[in-house]
């Protein structure tokens, strides 16, 4: 990947080189911090408000404050701006600033980056692995996009290490949950399913627009607790995010799958035909 020039700093456009965060930062030291990944094409960040009314939420599960939504999107635009981009991945996080090596929270004032980077393409369908650690659905940090990223590192190395370009987890009642970077959907005995909030995975911008779009059109998808057998039997499936839109799977476990199958083709139409309108 291809680093930006430019980023968005505590207000202010800086340069990568001069851009410095405070080796204090508690978003460093103890990932004391949340975010959004949203994508920005032909000028338009998709989903926006959505992503903002999320960071909302994580800023007040987490304690932390959050920005205006007038800033969200000023540093949106000014970091695309600023490097010339169109398409892009853009990535705001905040922190809670200077803090003590402990885990207690300084007083000063949060941490600002908003970094935009080139959007990379994903392939046509992906390979996904189970990885063998688990989510814990009543946790602190259950549905807040944090940026305590080190399970799901963790978890994407060892499918990366299997030939795969995405891992899931299941929570501590062995129920599918989601991906590192993705929520999933299968499809069980001609049923579209997808994992509900309370499995403990996060609630993805795409993965509701995904429900909505399916509403509109008539395709009935269920939220249900599913046992991780789901895996063994499903005849679809497919990964869904900011960057992946909706994004076939063609090898689960080692288990190949039609992808797209004709379920997962009719959703990524609908979803296609809301993206089109703009959602």
């Amino acid at each position: 990947m291809t680093p930006p020039q430019f980023l968005w700093l505590n207000g202010r456009i800086q340069s990568t080189e001069e851009a410095r965060l405070s080796p204090l930062d508690h978003g460093f030291l103890v990932g004391d911090g949340v975010f959004e990944t949203l994508v920005v094409r032909r000028g338009k960040p998709f989903a926006a408000k959505q992503h903002y009314e999320r960071l909302v939420k994580s800023c007040e599960v987490t304690g932390l404050h959050c920005i205006s939504e007038p800033t969200f999107h000023e540093s949106i635009s000014a970091v695309m701006q600023a490097n010339g981009l169109q398409d892009a991945r853009v990535r705001v996080t905040l922190t809670s600033g200077d803090g003590p090596l402990g885990s207690d929270r300084g007083a000063g004032e949060g941490t600002v980056l908003v970094v935009a980077t080139p959007l990379n393409s994903w392939p046509p369908t992906e390979k996904v692995q189970l990885a063998p650690w688990t989510r814990n659905s009543r946790g602190a940090l259950a549905s807040v996009k944090s940026v305590s990223y080190g399970e799901n590192v963790r978890a994407l190395l060892y499918a990366k290490e299997r030939g795969c370009g995405e891992a899931l987890v299941v929570n501590e009642s062995n129920q599918l949950c989601e991906g590192t970077g993705s929520n999933v959907f299968v499809v069980l005995e001609g049923r579209l399913l997808t994992p509900p909030l309370s499995s403990g995975c996060l609630a993805g911008i795409t993965r509701q627009l995904v429900l909505e779009a399916c509403a509109k059109v008539g395709i009935v998808c269920l939220e249900e607790d599913l046992p991780v057998v789901v895996l063994e039997e499903c005849e679809e499936a497919f990964l869904t995010s900011s960057t992946r839109d909706v994004h076939p799977i063609s090898l689960l476990n080692g288990r190949a799958l039609q992808a797209p199958g004709s379920v997962t083709l009719a959703v990524q139409q609908a979803f296609q035909q809301m993206y089109a309108t703009g959602a």
